[in-house]
């Protein structure tokens, strides 16, 4: 069988992207984990399928790099709603659509050349002053789970080494953690490393993760604004906004076809 794919870049989040609208692709866990793995397949955090909804201009499925179906990832879906703007999809208004991802609804919109805002869901279930690992963290849900761990020193920080332990703590977290590594750069700026659950790695963007780093801060009193900026470990920036009462938050940042191609999958 041979595939049409596009390879996009959310802030650095790289993604194989797929038109299933016509529902003919079905692909095992085996043959995602091949494709999503770098040097031996096309080398991606993840794998999403763009197909037909009911409701919606479009739904979003979204596998990790591990080839499980993932929660909901904030610069996927960004990259989601780009490539479906690409191939014609038919959307709410020229720039702006709506589409389901894991049975819920986002809304996003193209505001500028390679660049999307989503709509997010409201965060649910934060926690503050847990102790894992010696670490004082907090965690918030925000459409996937995080743990927000601040430091002063970001760049030593040990992403793979104590990331890696606190994410499978399964008696904290049943389901697993994204651990995010967070340093306060300014009253509305902060940095940030994330160890990604699904990709087991250090990835170099994480959008839940930077959503949920700005509102955990604001939350705790760590940043004055509402209005954040997030540095990655790519060097790009995203942007997260959100009402004081965290309802309405959104995530800006930049999407981007890095190349488009074909492979044969056995």
């Amino acid at each position: 069988m041979e595939i049409t794919f596009s390879k996009l870049s959310g802030a650095g989040n790289d993604f194989i992207v797929i038109d299933n609208r016509s529902l003919s692709i079905h692909l095992a866990t085996l043959q995602i984990r091949d494709l999503c793995t770098r040097r031996t397949g096309i080398g991606a955090d993840g794998l999403i399928l763009i197909e037909p909804s009911a409701h919606y201009d479009f739904s979003m499925k979204y596998y990790n790099s591990d080839g499980l179906l993932g929660s909901m990832c904030g610069n996927g879906g960004r990259c989601a709603a780009y490539f479906a703007h690409t191939i014609g999809v038919t959307f709410t208004s020229d720039s702006s659509c709506s589409f389901e991802a894991n049975g819920n609804r986002y809304d996003a919109v193209v505001t500028g050349p390679e660049t999307v805002q989503l709509r997010m869901l409201a965060p649910e279930s934060f926690r503050t002053g847990i102790e894992l690992e010696g670490l004082t963290c907090h965690s918030v849900n925000t459409g996937s789970p995080h743990i927000i761990i601040y430091t002063s020193d970001l760049e030593n920080a040990s992403v793979t080494g104590t990331g890696r332990t606190i994410r499978h703590r399964t008696d904290e977290f049943p389901g697993g953690t994204n651990v995010n590594f967070i340093e306060i750069t300014s009253p509305d700026s902060l940095s940030i490393r994330t160890f990604e659950r699904g990709v087991e790695d250090e990835t170099l963007a994480c959008g839940t993760g930077a959503v949920a780093a700005a509102l955990m801060s604001r939350k705790l009193g760590k940043v004055e604004s509402c209005n954040i900026r997030v540095t990655v470990k790519s060097g790009d920036i995203l942007g997260v906004r959100f009402d004081e009462a965290m309802q309405e938050v959104y995530l800006t940042g930049p999407a981007k076809i890095v190349y488009r191609g074909t492979v044969t999958i056995a």
